[in-house]
């Protein structure tokens, strides 16, 4: 099929014709143990930082607290999901990724933290270099792990890894900021006079210098999982996030350390010259991994294409993401909102089978591949004859915009 072929078809006249079922995502296997766990989780998380909340008995101090805390959320999570651009993950998913942060992870850390200053008695500077780091990035990785053990179809690699992770780290900051801004509202301890002046101060450190911090530790995590995901060696699929916690929680320690000891003069320090490196290197490293992603998607679908899985003049519309872009506002001009959700499903399900292709040609296949593989092609064969393309892609549209 050539690609004028391919812009000549779908039956946009009749945007009611298309069978619904074929609208409707497959239901993954793993999808409802895991959404039960969670939601478990999550009821408990609730429950215990309500308690802690209700203790607090501040409700002005929670109201900015929440208000400041929300402030950096949008744009740190909006960095986040552009690096998802070429396999968007379920916005459920995503969700649930930030409630683990926000409620099961702070709750569990909360508790675990209360157990060592009541059992072990740890001085709070210990507890802040220390335990905090070590329960913390635990509670945080948990879900990423979590989504490895039982939905493992969902991460493709280090990219997805780092988008879970930072995900579950911007939620646990959330609900942090909203503690510890209330707590400098209120005043008193080590919180200074309190006031909007207090937690407007803390703000600054924690909301506009700082809001990657929490994001940037799981990251770690993520990264370790990812790797495990695409990785040949057994050892590796195992020691991989290890080492991915473990560079977690040294980042975590040392991050808290110089805001603990010297009385906090090493925080700028360690701000300007560990920090903020830190950041840049995993902002490179994760568009770095996002142009690659691309890359890879190319070279996988143009060898299913080549194995006639699909036609080779949609592969343009599949990967670079200007052209999916202007495929989908096609559809829309044409066919309106069913056709453009037809359109993102075909792009959606060929990027799917372009990762589980990719994994082929590296050997690093599931055992499942063929039957996963397989329901892939049948699915895109069932939505393509309600799908058009635009005249061929320009050859000047890259793969990384």
């Amino acid at each position: 099929m050539s690609g004028q072929q391919a812009s000549s078809l779908g039956p946009w006249a009749e945007p009611a014709t298309v069978p619904r079922e074929l609208l409707r995502r497959p239901r993954r296997r793993g999808s409802v143990l895991f959404a039960v766990l969670v939601s478990l989780a999550m009821l408990a998380g609730a429950a215990v930082m309500c308690l802690v909340l209700l203790v607090s008995n501040a409700p002005s101090a929670l109201a900015v607290g929440v208000v400041l805390a929300a402030l950096p959320v949008g744009p740190v999570i909006a960095s986040f999901l552009w690096l998802d651009r070429y396999e968007p993950e379920p916005v459920p998913l995503l969700l649930m990724s930030f409630g683990w942060g926000a409620l099961v992870a702070t709750a569990a850390a909360l508790v675990l933290q209360l157990a060592d200053r009541t059992v072990l008695g740890t001085p709070d500077t210990w507890t802040g270099v220390i335990v905090a780091p070590i329960t913390e990035e635990a509670a945080k990785g948990l879900f990423v792990v979590l989504l490895l053990v039982t939905r493992r179809r969902v991460i493709d690699g280090v990219l997805d890894g780092i988008v879970y992770a930072g995900l579950v780290g911007v939620g646990f900051a959330f609900t942090e900021n909203i503690l510890y801004l209330g707590g400098a509202y209120m005043g008193g301890n080590d919180m200074g006079a309190g006031g909007l002046g207090s937690a407007t101060t803390l703000f600054v450190v924690r909301g506009v210098f700082s809001p990657f911090a929490h994001p940037l530790f799981t990251a770690l995590t993520g990264i370790g999982v990812g790797v495990a995901v695409v990785t040949r060696s057994p050892l590796w699929r195992f020691l991989a996030p290890v080492l991915g916690y473990v560079g977690a929680v040294t980042a975590h320690s040392c991050w808290n350390a110089s805001a603990s000891f010297a009385g906090g003069r090493l925080f700028v320090l360690t701000y300007l010259f560990a920090m903020v490196p830190a950041f840049l290197l995993m902002a490179g490293f994760a568009v770095w991994a996002r142009g690659r992603e691309g890359r890879m998607l190319t070279r996988s679908l143009s060898d299913a294409a080549s194995r006639g899985l699909l036609d080779p003049a949609e592969v343009p519309w599949l990967v670079r993401l200007p052209a999916r872009r202007a495929s989908r506002r096609y559809a829309a001009a044409h066919g309106g909102p069913i056709a453009t959700k037809v359109m993102r499903e075909y792009q959606q399900q060929a990027v799917e089978l372009g990762f589980l292709h990719a994994r082929w040609l590296r050997g690093t296949a599931p055992q499942d591949f063929a039957q996963r593989g397989a329901a892939m092609v049948q699915r895109l064969r069932a939505l393509r004859p309600y799908v058009g393309f635009p005249q061929p892609a320009p050859a000047t549209w890259g793969s990384g915009r």
